[in-house]
């Protein structure tokens, strides 16, 4: 099986027990997932299948779009309500300052990853460091919140919220520099990934309805692609990977090279102008 499914993950399991369910129930040997969905979060989650698991950066690349609540005033070390309380503040929170913050937050910036997280420092992911109270100095990542929407009244010091955001962006830190804004605390309570890229939820299945209809194969995704049919001589060298130019094409977007009998042979990349290598070999 070579191709893609899209799984709308549900609360209490990692993106890790999702790969391990789906391997056990088809059978399959290489499942990779494009972007973790941590355990407290549901939603969308693509699992890239035998091949195409050299397609799954293509998906961590992309924008992602979530829906969720926070809770202010308090600060738990894993950013989310599922950890532990470190810090309170009461403050009284003014709904139209709320607001004004939040639309403050739209634009790039510089953020800090949190301390439970799967981003590597001297070797360890950040969460191994954050078990042992070990607090590891985080380089912030430039990201990008291209909308931020208040969906509910500020009800209990919990606002419930849209966001669509570059590859990258942690909602959980979103949730803290926003906070921070208010002079006071807060955390995510609740978080669902609605879209990758052009992928909704509303199209996945949960694990318990998945069956095989709910493949999407890796020739039904390429069909999008632009098509660039090659002489026989050249397809014999794409095969081994060769590079292509201008003599070939002149296209500023990704492509598939396909054989004059219409077999699809390689996805190509534009790597610079007129230059453009495989991604995936067929």
């Amino acid at each position: 099986m070579d191709g893609f499914f899209l799984i709308d993950k549900p609360a209490g399991m990692t993106s890790h027990d999702v790969v391990r369910f789906v391997k056990k129930q088809f059978k399959i040997d290489k499942i990779g997932h494009t972007g973790t969905l941590d355990p407290f979060a549901t939603g969308l989650l693509i699992l890239c299948l035998g091949k195409a698991t050299k397609l799954s950066q293509d998906f961590i690349d992309m924008d992602k779009e979530y829906e969720g609540t926070i809770a202010f005033n308090r600060h738990y070390d894993t950013y989310d309500t599922t950890g532990t309380v470190m810090k309170e503040k009461v403050a009284a929170i003014d709904l139209s300052d709320l607001k004004e913050k939040v639309s403050q937050m739209v634009g790039v910036y510089d953020q800090e990853p949190p301390m439970y997280s799967a981003i590597k420092v001297q070797g360890k992911k950040l969460y191994e460091h954050a078990r042992k109270q070990e607090t590891i100095d985080r380089t912030r990542r430039t990201i990008e919140i291209y909308d931020f929407l208040l969906t509910s009244p500020l009800i209990n010091n919990h606002v419930a919220f849209k966001i669509k955001v570059s590859k990258g962006t942690y909602i959980r830190s979103v949730a803290v520099d926003l906070a921070e804004k208010l002079n006071t605390y807060g955390a995510l309570s609740q978080l669902r990934r609605t879209q990758i890229g052009p992928y909704k939820v509303e199209n996945a299945k949960t694990l318990t309805t998945l069956t095989e209809a709910d493949f999407i194969s890796l020739d039904t995704y390429l069909k999008q692609f632009p098509k660039l049919i090659l002489e026989s001589y050249l397809i014999h060298l794409v095969k081994n990977g060769v590079y292509l130019d201008e003599r070939q094409t002149t296209i500023d977007e990704d492509f598939v090279v396909y054989s004059k009998d219409g077999q699809m042979i390689a996805l190509y990349e534009r790597i610079k102008t007129n230059t453009y290598k495989p991604k995936l070999i067929l």
